[in-house]
């Protein structure tokens, strides 16, 4: 599982690293984002899900907050997304 910490970013950058993490896994594979209580946190699940990715998890620690993102995407063809493209 590939873990970023955007605790020190605000908006656009928080959004922007998250897409790009995202975009460098496979189907399937996790994402785990460290970030602060607030907007990130209300944006980075909402973002996620309406890109067709799934949230694993959301917990808290130490003040901060962690969210496992599974990369999804939406499906194309008859693929089943096993071939890693959107």
């Amino acid at each position: 599982m590939k873990t970023i910490d955007v605790t020190r970013d605000h908006c656009p950058m928080t959004y922007v690293k998250v897409k790009v993490a995202l975009e460098e896994l496979a189907f399937g594979e996790m994402l785990d984002v460290r970030l602060a209580p607030g907007k990130p946190l209300e944006n980075i699940p909402k973002n996620a899900r309406e890109e067709g990715n799934r949230i694993v998890e959301i917990r808290e620690d130490k003040g901060m907050y962690h969210v496992v993102i599974e990369k999804r995407g939406y499906i194309h063809g008859g693929c089943g997304g096993r071939c890693g493209n959107r």
